[in-house]
């Protein structure tokens, strides 16, 4: 198996691992450079499942990026391992500049009056994500829901974000894509080349 473990990791090392990777951020690219141009299938499809993890990268459609990449990748017939690996362009160092070209974008689309910085587009999830754990809750007690934050965050930055987020993700996924493929060509090369090299000693001398 591609991504099997020969220690499993415990929650709390999952999750620190999703927010800051054992060794750091080059390293954990590296990782997923390297199971990615080892996957078993061709360069091309493996190329086009990256671009679909990347393209959903760059989407706010957070929980959904694994489901959404695989989903992509299935449509454009593309490695759907690959897609899984091409996510990992989403990672907290790249989420900000991320979120703040594609929000940026979609409200100037849309034509918002009052484009937000970082800061504010974070404090706007907060209040946002803060409002819907308290309508969860109240489901179980007798508060009030009220739902006027997360109506002005749809409106403001989800809905903008997602416009806005298409024309980027289509230029990065592209750009991985014509990256991608050269590197998982050249290690098949290389592959095959030394699985040629093996079966040459291995036969006997005339």
């Amino acid at each position: 198996m591609v991504f099997k473990r020969r220690n499993p990791r415990r929650a709390g090392e999952w999750l620190r691992d999703l927010i800051y990777p054992r060794g750091g951020f080059r390293r954990a690219s590296q990782y997923v450079l390297h199971r990615m141009r080892r996957l078993p299938d061709q360069p091309e499809r493996v190329a086009r499942g990256f671009a679909a993890g990347v393209f959903i990268s760059f989407t706010p459609l957070f929980g959904l990026h694994f489901l959404g990449a695989a989903a992509i990748a299935w449509a454009i017939r593309g490695n759907i391992l690959a897609a899984l690996l091409g996510t990992f362009v989403g990672n907290p160092l790249t989420m900000p500049l991320i979120a703040l070209v594609s929000v940026g974008l979609g409200q100037w689309i849309m034509g918002v009056p009052h484009a937000l910085d970082l800061p504010e587009i974070g404090r706007a999830f907060g209040h946002a994500g803060g409002q819907l754990w308290a309508n969860i809750t109240a489901i179980f007690t007798e508060e009030v829901m009220h739902w006027n934050r997360l109506a002005e965050f749809f409106r403001d930055i989800y809905l903008p974000y997602l416009v806005g987020g298409i024309a980027p993700g289509l230029v990065a996924s592209a750009g991985f894509y014509w990256l991608t493929l050269p590197v998982v060509r050249a290690y098949h090369r290389l592959r095959l080349t030394r699985a040629a090299e093996r079966a040459r000693r291995m036969q006997p001398p005339e």
